[in-house]
């Protein structure tokens, strides 16, 4: 058995921090998820004021339950790009060249995510100031969750959603394109990434306000789907019918016949 030098034993060791990195992260955030969920069964004004108006506190945290449930859900679809980036990571350092630790990459991408639960959670706000959310966190409105159903599923058919998701179903192929070296240009790389997958999954994210923000049953389908769609031999094939079936289901609510 030929012994390995010092340097394909690091090689090894990186790729298995990394890899085993990413599911503690993902663990952490759902971990975090389950003791909110948890909390809102036990006390439904621990997690949302019922009538009063948000204050700092509230959007703070509230800001913080968004920001950790898109890690939990697209941290694992994420995956396959950071594993990719990290192996790249791993041929420049054989070939002597400058390394650019994956956690840079990674930054970049959960920036992305934090931003838009930043925006997220003004709308969660907005709509709890409008009386259209529950308190525990489920639209009341049938108009406005039939409207954006019916929306989210016309654009799983745009070109818009395409043209981010071939990106994101290509790691490779993003990071000869878009790659730049040093921290900035991984922090970059990683921002870019983020920039196609929210253009790809930010409506379905937006379905959390139809089917429940802290639903954990519908946050984890969320979570799959997106994974199925960007790593499925057929992932385009799924998005367009998941789309139909968005399309059917918001009609159904805009006509009545289902709350």
């Amino acid at each position: 058995m030929q012994q390995l030098t010092p340097l394909e034993s690091a090689l090894r060791r990186d790729r298995a921090i990394v890899f085993f990195g990413l599911v503690a992260v993902a663990l952490l955030a759902w971990a975090y998820l389950l003791y909110l969920a948890r909390g809102m069964d036990m006390d439904v004004s621990m997690a949302m004021p019922q009538v009063e108006p948000w204050g700092a506190a509230d959007l703070t945290l509230m800001f913080a339950m968004w920001a950790v449930m898109m890690m939990a859900m697209m941290v694992p679809s994420a995956a396959p790009m950071i594993l990719v980036f990290a192996a790249v990571n791993r041929k420049r350092r054989e070939q002597q060249r400058p390394f650019i630790p994956t956690g840079v990459f990674l930054l970049g991408y959960l920036v992305v995510w934090s931003t838009f639960a930043a925006g997220a959670t003004l709308t969660q706000w907005g709509l709890h100031a409008n009386a259209l959310i529950s308190p525990m966190m489920v639209g009341t409105s049938p108009i406005l969750g039939g409207a954006l159903l019916v929306t989210a599923g016309l654009f799983q058919w745009s070109s818009i959603k395409y043209a981010c998701l071939t990106n994101c179903r290509s790691p490779l192929g993003f990071l000869m394109s878009e790659w730049r070296d040093g921290p900035y240009g991984a922090l970059s790389m990683g921002v870019r990434h983020g920039i196609y997958c929210l253009g790809c999954c930010w409506l379905l994210m937006g379905l959390l306000f139809v089917l429940g923000v802290m639903n954990l049953v519908w946050i984890a389908a969320l979570a799959t789907f997106v994974l199925v769609e960007k790593v499925a031999p057929a992932g385009h094939r799924v998005s367009r019918l998941t789309g139909l079936l968005l399309i059917s289901w918001g009609a159904l609510m805009l006509a009545g016949v289902i709350g």
